[in-house]
């Protein structure tokens, strides 16, 4: 067990998070978002977030995860590369890398409850929770504040280092540590993410109206595509990454090197005739335990029968 030292412990859980493979890790002291609190209200009263209806649950909770961990003390925010080593062939539909692999709650999961272990074994009797984008967190504004990197003008977290394809999670716990300062903002006078998205979805730097996002539309919005929409999707057929491959930083992405974010090799060759003729079996098979799965075979296919000319 490590002697009572708050830089020791904060030491410790950096160089674990490193052992399980995460790209980086950062510590905030947990308490109310202030800043955050206007800019969540002002997004959901103009209702950017279309049909996730969900997004208006938990305010509180979104804004303060003390309510989320009894006696909170500290946010532990990671990052999880997932920019693959190759691309889909180029005569296809295209799907977002992050779902190229397995789906990446479980995988997170798991490493993040290693971590909790691994901290209770050594430091001793602490309580707290892994959250990975399934609960009432604000993900970005944990890692910006811990300085992992800052909000782009896309919405997304960006770094110098490795620009924007990772996951981010978090762990909440009853711990207290050293904390880190939040970096600043490089995204300078920089508009392409704005100017490539197809669908205008980002209508001010830094603010993306979600119900506009190719994502939302082939993931979330699970009614009839509005034919408004109809030749806008750049072939994207599940999630989109224009705002992060026209992002400058991105040219320092980096392969990961997690085995279960690898696709099935089935996924990289297939083109848009193999996508159009997907049956369900096929689907079962290429995207078991993907990401695609919240979409459903028929979404999939919803999805691609309009993006047919």
């Amino acid at each position: 067990m490590l002697i009572n030292n708050k830089s020791k412990y904060t030491q410790f859980i950096k160089s674990e998070a490193q052992r399980l493979g995460f790209l980086s890790c950062g510590i905030s002291k947990a308490g109310f978002l202030e800043e955050e609190a206007p800019r969540l209200e002002n997004w959901l009263n103009k209702n950017h977030q279309g049909q996730m209806y969900y997004m208006e649950n938990n305010f509180d909770k979104r804004l303060n995860p003390t309510l989320l961990v009894d006696d909170a003390k500290s946010v532990v925010s990671l990052l999880l590369n997932y920019y693959p080593s190759e691309l889909q062939n180029q005569d296809s539909y295209k799907i977002s890398k992050y779902a190229f692999g397995q789906d990446y709650h479980s995988v997170i999961k798991i490493k993040l409850n290693e971590l909790l272990s691994s901290i209770q074994d050594t430091i001793g009797q602490i309580s707290g929770r892994a959250f990975v984008d399934s609960a009432p967190v604000l993900d970005k504004a944990w890692a910006a504040k811990s300085g992992l990197g800052w909000i782009g003008k896309n919405s997304n977290l960006l770094t110098q280092k490795v620009g924007s394809f990772y996951f981010i999670a978090e762990l909440i716990i009853d711990l207290e540590l050293d904390y880190d300062f939040a970096t600043t903002d490089h995204c300078g006078t920089c508009t392409a993410c704005i100017d490539a998205c197809p669908t205008e979805a980002i209508v001010a730097p830094y603010v993306v109206d979600g119900s506009k996002c190719i994502s939302y539309f082939t993931i979330e919005l699970k009614e009839n595509l509005p034919i408004e929409m109809k030749g806008k999707f750049d072939d994207w057929a599940f999630g989109c990454d224009i705002c992060q491959d026209v992002c400058p930083w991105n040219k320092f992405s980096k392969p990961h090197n997690e085995p279960l974010f690898n696709p099935n090799a089935e996924l990289l060759s297939m083109s848009k005739k193999d996508w159009e003729e997907i049956t369900e079996e096929t689907f079962k098979v290429v995207f078991k335990n993907s990401p695609l799965k919240r979409t459903k075979f028929e979404g999939l296919k919803r999805n691609i029968d309009f993006l047919k000319p």
